[in-house]
């Protein structure tokens, strides 16, 4: 079989939350990436107890994340672990990338509701796509996803010591003293189990 030297053999995804966090997951070449016409939202649903991230349509804006290869078009995995999203291709994306690739997103209905008191967020979600960002972008980085994500009037329950994010993270103390102090900014309600 030739492969095109006009496009990457595999098609990538971009990840915008938990999927910028290499440690869940283990997706080939990965690398920082920015979707334009996009900003991330919190939303809900009957499926989930919980708020989860989302995006939704936004001219002139752009949401940091990452790309990474889905090897050989197998997207049965990633469907499964997306599978409260619809996967959509993404038109205007940029990355490093040699050659340009076919790249796809995953987005909830537009009908899903917008996060309410019973459908928090949970904090070891939050920490582990905050510890993402700290690594692939910076503090700046970091501070840049929740400058483009709305819904934070959402309340946060604090679920670190017994989290019920299924891929939660460890987080090291500069993390955790970094991430506390942007919750401290939040308007977002910290609420314990």
């Amino acid at each position: 079989m030739t492969i095109s030297r006009d496009r990457p053999a595999d098609p990538y995804f971009f990840g915008y939350g938990s999927l910028v966090n290499r440690r869940t997951h283990d997706f080939p070449d990965a690398r920082p990436a920015r979707a334009i016409g996009w900003r991330r939202v919190w939303r809900h649903t009957t499926r989930r107890q919980a708020a989860f991230l989302s995006v939704e349509p936004a001219p002139d804006q752009a949401i940091d994340g990452l790309v990474a290869a889905v090897p050989g078009g197998d997207w049965a995995a990633l469907d499964l672990r997306e599978a409260a999203y619809d996967r959509l291709p993404l038109r205007d994306v940029t990355h490093d990338l040699p050659v340009p690739a076919e790249v796809h997103i995953y987005r909830t209905s537009p009908a899903f509701a917008a996060p309410v008191a019973e459908h928090p967020i949970l904090l070891s979600y939050l920490d582990c796509v905050l510890q993402g960002f700290l690594h692939v972008f910076g503090p700046a980085g970091a501070d840049a996803f929740i400058a483009t994500t709305d819904g934070w009037e959402t309340p946060i329950l604090n679920d670190r010591a017994r989290p019920q994010y299924a891929r939660h993270v460890d987080l090291s103390a500069a993390e955790r003293t970094f991430i506390d102090d942007r919750l401290a900014r939040l308007p977002a309600p910290l609420r314990t189990p």
